[in-house]
């Protein structure tokens, strides 16, 4: 009995310490079941800061996962995107960005990666999750591409159903991806670490 109580004590104890040095965890709660994040601080300091910042302040509670990419050749590859989408009450201020050539990370199966905002050089509060390697969206000459900052550690399943719903409607790039019936984005929570919420006011709350 003292063995197995051993156990469990060393199991949750492994589930509750960060992964490795520089790593911090996000769970997000979905209405199609939970995704655990583990963001890369080390390698992409300045975009996990900006996504925890949007955690910390409950800014991606109750919003929703509304794009789905899938390859014309395979269509069980390709990617999720969710977060804020065009609601401005929610949004912080634009980050630069941190290419992949300066991070050294890449866009593979799992891999995390932050939407560019207005500016191409910038991204925002939206993000997108990658089933299968995407190198297209790494940095290559003449173009930043986008910013890899974590993988995706439990819940790859919840991304694949995600990319498998009915889509149509939106434009131009985003023509036919638009989930028709989107998954909402109950919480983020961060499981490492304590929060560090910005003080902002939170106007999406107000009448609340």
């Amino acid at each position: 009995m003292r063995f197995l109580t051993l156990i469990l004590a060393l199991f949750l104890l492994g589930n509750s310490a960060p992964q490795a040095p520089g790593t911090v965890r996000v769970r997000l709660v979905t209405s199609a079941g939970n995704i655990v994040l583990a963001l890369d601080a080390k390698r992409a300091p300045k975009t996990v800061a900006n996504f925890m910042a949007y955690v910390d302040d409950g800014r991606l509670d109750d919003t929703e996962f509304y794009r789905a990419t899938r390859r014309k050749s395979d269509p069980r590859f390709g990617f999720i995107q969710g977060g804020i989408a065009q609601d401005a009450r929610r949004m912080l201020p634009p980050l630069e960005l941190e290419p992949t050539s300066k991070t050294g990370l890449r866009h593979l199966d799992g891999t995390i990666s932050m939407a560019h905002g207005i500016n191409e050089n910038a991204a925002n509060a939206n993000f997108s999750i990658m089933v299968g390697p995407n190198p297209g969206l790494d940095a290559r000459p003449g173009n930043n591409g986008y910013a890899a900052f974590g993988q995706v550690i439990q819940g790859m399943d919840v991304v694949k159903r995600i990319l498998a719903l009915p889509t149509g409607g939106g434009r131009d790039a985003m023509k036919g991806q638009m989930i028709l019936s989107p998954i909402k984005i109950i919480r983020a929570e961060r499981i490492d670490g304590t929060p560090k919420p910005t003080g902002r006011v939170k106007p999406w709350l107000i009448g609340r």
